[in-house]
């Protein structure tokens, strides 16, 4: 047994002994049934946005070759120009324009006041989400254009080196226009059946995009043409694949699922800040490593399995360190599977 196999397989043991405690403390009534249900529960909305994300990112790694950094705050983009107009059409009329457009920066507009629910504004909410997606495919666009375009053909590694550097430009760009502060902009939303309605809103709209790309790589042109081109772009190439088309198709659709996970968290959590899709790139990362990289399922199953984890590690753990235990099992399963859940499956 190799020194690899031997952590493993210490984690391994790990893991089966926190799940017999786990089956334990619901024999014993230590750990209710209801709280393991709302567990596993907020895992699987949490899991939902970290799959919009991390598609996008996968996309993206297996057509153009790159690991792009700067798919957080793409994130970021999306929750602060979608909750802008959000706040634009809700408020109007209630808000000053200033304290609308700044998502208050100035400290007014308050969420309640504005009724930033589904309920309350619905037409607000559904146009925000529209915008969080034009928006940030706009923007990506424009980086392909001006940085990524110039920087194809010299490698990954010079373009992700760019990337980062168009992370903390956009980053710092939003903070200027915005402050980097923390801000409530969403009202407490109502429940049905005990379940809130923004994220219900959250299932839906997410299972929809999913499904939408789904289809799109299995039954359109395009999407044949992305997949082929994931595999084996010289190929693509050869045969008349019109590879700068597939490229911004990726842009696209990658950017926009990224702007629409970056509107729907903040739906969900109710807050939004400038580090909101900086300090999701990490577990982003992990879903798709987990998932194998390329695979866009292996992003979706990867993505359900950090959210599970993450969430049902608070039952050993503070929330404050909850992280730790989506970066142990992503490291468990790449010890025995290096390929990832999905064996690095081209976009397929």
């Amino acid at each position: 047994m190799t020194a690899q196999e031997l952590v493993g397989v210490v984690l391994l043991l790990g893991v089966v002994v926190l799940m017999g405690d786990l089956v334990r403390q619901l024999l014993t009534g230590e750990l209710p049934v209801g709280r393991l249900g709302s567990i596993l529960w907020a895992g699987f909305i949490d899991s939902l946005y970290i799959g919009l994300a991390a598609i996008g990112l996968s996309m993206t790694y297996s057509i153009l070759q790159f690991a792009n950094f700067s798919h957080g705050d793409l994130i970021t983009t999306g929750a602060f120009s979608g909750w802008t107009v959000a706040y634009l059409i809700g408020g109007f009329g209630v808000a000053d324009l200033s304290s609308r457009l700044l998502l208050r920066a100035n400290g007014g507009a308050q969420p309640g006041t504005v009724g930033m629910d589904v309920f309350a504004a619905p037409v607000a909410i559904v146009l925000g989400l529209v915008t969080a997606v034009v928006v940030t495919v706009l923007v990506a666009l424009a980086i392909d254009r001006l940085v990524y375009r110039k920087l194809r053909n010299e490698g990954g590694i010079p373009l992700l080196i760019a990337s980062v550097g168009v992370a903390l430009a956009l980053r710092y760009l939003l903070a200027v226009f915005y402050t980097p502060e923390t801000r409530g902009v969403v009202a407490q939303a109502p429940k049905l059946a005990g379940v809130s309605v923004h994220q219900l809103t959250l299932v839906v709209s997410a299972i929809a995009l999913i499904t939408g790309v789904h289809l799109l790589l299995q039954y359109t042109k395009l999407g044949k043409s992305m997949r082929a081109m994931s595999d084996n772009k010289d190929l693509a190439l050869i045969t008349g694949i019109p590879t700068e088309r597939v490229i911004f198709a990726t842009w696209v659709i990658g950017a926009g699922l990224a702007g629409a996970a970056g509107y729907l968290i903040v739906l969900d959590r109710g807050t939004v800040s400038i580090n909101l899709g900086w300090f999701l790139l990490l577990l982003i990362f992990a879903a798709v490593i987990l998932g194998g990289i390329g695979s866009i399922y292996g992003a979706i199953s990867g993505a359900l399995v950090i959210g599970i984890t993450i969430n049902l590690s608070l039952v050993w753990i503070p929330s404050d360190m909850n992280t730790i235990a989506a970066f142990v099992l992503m490291i468990l399963v790449l010890i025995f599977r290096p390929d990832g859940l999905f064996s690095g499956v081209q976009t397929t």
